[in-house]
């Protein structure tokens, strides 16, 4: 008999394991250079209404609702590609961003590193 585990992390079937708050991670990826555009979090109706539009929908934890990426800047993420991580807790979303992904205006959410004295520094733009 094959173990839910087993289906999960080696089968075919999407099986999201979400954490107690019916959560899991996804990262935002520019699907033409590789970089890291975002962190947030998605339930089951973000990732339902992700696939239905083909543009990134995560859950806000800070409001307590779903969101559409860009719905309000019209920066949104069109999903090329939801790649999942071998347990499924996590999920990899490659996009196609239309302007910048953070809403500080920076291309990407990482635009600052920590330093050696524990500063913040900018990361310069590539």
């Amino acid at each position: 008999m094959v173990s839910d585990t087993e289906v999960r992390e080696q089968g075919a079937v999407f099986m999201p394991r979400f954490d107690s708050h019916g959560l899991v991670t996804a990262v935002a990826v520019d699907n033409a250079t590789g970089r890291l555009l975002m962190l947030a979090h998605m339930n089951a109706e973000a990732i339902e209404r992700t696939r239905e539009t083909g543009f990134a929908h995560f859950w806000s934890r800070s409001r307590g609702k779903l969101w559409m990426k860009g719905e309000s800047s019209g920066h949104v993420l069109r999903i090329v590609e939801i790649r999942v991580d071998c347990d499924q807790d996590a999920l990899e979303l490659r996009v196609v961003p239309a302007g910048p992904a953070c809403h500080t205006m920076a291309p990407s959410c990482f635009y600052r590193r920590l330093t050696a004295d524990g500063e913040l520094e900018r990361v310069s733009e590539e």
